[in-house]
């Protein structure tokens, strides 16, 4: 990449932003392959999970009516020696029902029933392949500290495209701008196809970094946290429930909702106490799963919805809507004891924060505006793709032998600390990226003293 023909200043403050861009390249590009990859894949998900489950979710329709759900859980569980902790119950007669069950090692699969004689067409590790996919998306099979790597990856990635359209920027230059020159042999190719893409997909990508980062293991954990807690992501519980759940039981005899699958809820409501059952009803017959679900579609709450079993003397059923359009997502609770409506929240209830949140993670998955939402995301995959590829062909055939050319320092220093505190700024926002900015500069200020030192002075000749 050429440095542009400007005043002394300007060319310091391109070299500063170019070193940081290709700094925050050096750090991000392994992991947004991986992210382009598995992300892409995720946007089919229900394509690739019907061709792979075709036989498991589908069965022929009948005449007879489905049998009771409590009928099913009870065959579901003789069948598989598990227990049943959420069933989702089919919109059309010729899908099967999906339950989700604990086994007795511990490990939670899912299994589908055919609702019309309760035999089980099989069972899978919950989630199937779309889970190894989004666990791989996330670094998530490999523990908590490579999953943090994804997050540090998504906030330099802010820094990639800011820094990149500033050099993108013409300054007078016409070629690659919106054209690609030349042929693949020559390095302004490379060059071109990396600006042009960058320039062309920044938005996207930059809506896919910030949009993923809810799902990060501390930077979204921890706004998840402050959102509930500032009354900006579930609405307050409505005034009948509030004498059930005023002091709000220990976290221990709620839903873990950050990581038990018994309850699909949305974002907004994962690390929310939710309502409890009535304890003064503790000891009577509670309500059977059957009446649970009638109450449910008395409600109105449309199918496919799932159905949580109760947890404990004091967990709720848990009903819950997920379709791709976030605004119709509903979440009713019913005191599995009285069948009172302890909670009945939807999309307008969240707050601020929450319904940006989600409609950002809709969005982000492909599925709030259909076919040209998921073709976008889509076109953003394959743009981070070509980035990747293209930006060590560009470095490799611009580097000199025996080099890594990493671009050299500004020489005005007030340029380098400019960007530099505009870089800080995602680090302020990203705190794991603000730890390995505060890395890469001591790594820098260790090599440039080890060049110091190993570089022979001169003596002053004698006379």
């Amino acid at each position: 990449m050429r440095e542009p023909r400007a005043a002394g200043g300007q060319v310091s403050l391109y070299n500063a932003v170019w070193r940081w861009h290709f700094i925050a390249g050096l750090l991000a590009l392994p992991f947004l392959l991986n992210l382009a990859v598995t992300g892409a894949l995720y946007l089919f998900h229900p394509e690739i999970d019907g061709l792979l489950y075709r036989s498991l979710e589908t069965i022929s329709a009948r005449e007879a009516a489905p049998l009771p759900a409590s009928t099913l859980v009870e065959q579901a569980e003789q069948q598989t020696a598990g227990k049943v902790l959420q069933l989702t119950l089919p919109a059309e007669p010729t899908r099967s029902m999906a339950l989700s069950i604990q086994a007795p090692s511990g490990e939670r699969r899912t299994a589908y029933l055919d609702p019309y004689d309760g035999t089980v067409l099989g069972t899978l590790p919950q989630g199937g392949v779309m889970a190894v996919v989004r666990k791989l998306h996330s670094l998530e099979f490999f523990g908590f500290f490579a999953n943090c790597l994804i997050e540090i990856a998504a906030g330099w990635v802010v820094v990639l495209v800011l820094t990149g359209l500033y050099l993108w920027w013409p300054r007078g230059r016409k070629g690659g701008v919106v054209t690609i020159r030349a042929t693949p042999r020559s390095r302004f190719f490379w060059r071109d196809l990396h600006a042009v893409t960058g320039a062309f997909a920044s938005g996207v990508i930059l809506f896919l970094a910030v949009t993923g980062m809810p799902w990060s293991p501390i930077w979204g954990k921890t706004v998840q946290q402050w959102t509930t807690s500032a009354g900006l992501g579930r609405p307050a519980p409505p005034v009948e429930a509030r004498s059930v759940h005023e002091k709000p039981a220990p976290a221990s005899e709620h839903h873990d909702h950050a990581t038990s699958p018994r309850a699909n809820l949305p974002w907004a409501l994962e690390q929310a106490a939710p309502p409890v059952s009535d304890p003064q009803a503790t000891g009577r017959p509670g309500l059977g799963l059957d009446q649970a679900i009638a109450i449910l579609a008395e409600q109105g709450l449309e199918r496919p919805f799932g159905v949580a079993l109760p947890t404990g003397p004091k967990g709720a059923y848990v009903g819950t809507f997920r379709p791709a359009e976030v605004e119709r997502t509903r979440t009713i609770y019913v005191d599995q004891f009285t069948g009172k409506i302890l909670g009945d929240v939807r999309f307008l209830d969240y707050g601020p924060a929450a319904k940006a949140i989600e409609w950002g993670i809709s969005v982000h998955q492909g599925e709030q505006y259909g076919a040209v939402n998921r073709y976008v995301m889509l076109a953003g995959c394959v743009a981070i793709v070509l980035l990747v590829i293209s930006a060590p062909i560009m470095w490799w055939k611009r580097r000199p032998k025996g080099s890594l050319a990493v671009p050299p320092p500004a020489a005005d220093r007030r340029a380098a600390l400019g960007v530099l505190a505009i870089v800080a700024v995602a680090g302020i926002l990203f705190p794991l990226v603000g730890a390995t900015i505060l890395a890469a500069l001591a790594c820098e200020g260790l090599w440039t003293a080890a060049k110091r030192i190993a570089t022979p002075r001169e003596l002053p000749s004698t006379p």
